[in-house]
């Protein structure tokens, strides 16, 4: 599996469109997203939540939004954030072009409890859900359209984008691992929308589950891998925001896609 080449740039902030003008022209089905930014962002130790710290002049949780909205696949959104920043994330998300309907949720005590809350607050017509981390901010809108397209019309119950592992790595109980039979995970992963419910209602007893697929494989889904992104890196550290700063700025000077002018159906 190799890397995919990078898709096409995010229309910049400002473009036509408003927080609940873009989404999906047609076809079946229903797609939605739990965008989770409910993380302290300790690790990043920049004073607030990751998803609002801001990284070439936007909060990260605005980048992650602009790659769920161009993707055009999208039905609606609901945003899990830390209690108390609801109205600040309504206010970032309705200047993002082309974004679909949108609901913004309070988060939990731990990520998945926060999936959980926004799971709750999707519509009951959904048949296909992803899970994004907005910590992964930078994922393109090729990747979202992937996952999607695996779970409807590839017909698998959880999708997962996946990239090669490029270090060597040692099992500390000793030898060097065979690195070709592993993958680093990604998100945003798909789901059938009923599986990924079973799963929450079935691990609601523990609440460390830090990946939603791991979830619904111990609900006996089978979990199929796609090619991930090497722009889907999670912003966890410093040196990660340079990275996501260099990304952004070939963006910017990388010709910006026409933005799709297709009305979202109804949910």
């Amino acid at each position: 599996m190799s890397t995919a080449p990078p898709s096409e740039p995010v229309a910049p902030r400002g473009a036509a469109g408003s927080a609940r003008a873009g989404g999906p022209g047609g076809g079946e089905g229903v797609a939605a997203c739990v965008l989770v930014a409910a993380g302290s962002g300790t690790r990043l130790a920049a004073g607030r939540p990751k998803a609002f710290v801001a990284v070439g002049g936007a909060p990260l949780l605005v980048h992650a939004a602009e790659g769920l909205a161009a993707s055009g696949v999208l039905h609606r959104v609901v945003v899990v954030v830390p209690a108390g920043l609801e109205d600040e994330a309504r206010r970032l998300l309705a200047e993002v072009p082309g974004m679909p309907p949108t609901d913004v949720v309070q988060g939990g005590p731990s990520r998945q409890a926060s999936v959980a809350a926004g799971l709750g607050a999707l519509p009951a017509g959904a048949d296909v859900v992803l899970v994004h981390d907005a910590a992964r901010a930078l994922a393109p809108a090729d990747l979202v359209r992937r996952v999607v397209a695996a779970v409807r019309s590839g017909g698998h119950e959880v999708v997962v984008p996946a990239v090669p592992v490029a270090d060597t790595l040692r099992d500390v109980s000793g030898g060097v691992v065979d690195r070709s039979r592993l993958r680093a995970v990604q998100t945003p992963q798909g789901f059938t929308a009923d599986v990924l419910r079973r799963a929450h209602v079935e691990a609601a007893v523990g609440e460390g589950a830090t990946d939603d697929a791991g979830l619904a494989e111990a609900a006996g889904a089978r979990v199929h891998l796609v090619e991930g992104d090497a722009e889907a890196f999670k912003v966890t550290g410093p040196l990660d925001l340079l990275l996501a700063e260099a990304v952004l700025a070939r963006r910017a000077a990388a010709p910006v896609a026409a933005p799709s002018s297709a009305a979202p159906a109804p949910v």
